[in-house]
């Protein structure tokens, strides 16, 4: 097994949860400002994870 692969699925998985978390923040709220903020901070941090998650996973080679 290839720990950086199976680190790049889990930083992959990991970003996919928080695209997630984000969008049902987005679809439940009302506008607030503290809303908006905390939408934004877990989309970037949802593409940032999912990114380099797929990123890791294609670039490591099998042996």
């Amino acid at each position: 097994m290839n720990i950086k692969r199976i680190f790049g699925s889990i930083l992959t998985v990991l970003g996919i949860a928080g695209l997630i978390y984000a969008a049902v923040l987005f679809a439940n709220s009302n506008g607030g400002t503290h809303n908006i903020k905390a939408v934004i901070i877990y989309c970037i941090l949802g593409l940032i994870f999912f990114v380099s998650g797929i990123s890791l996973v294609r670039t490591v080679r099998d042996d």
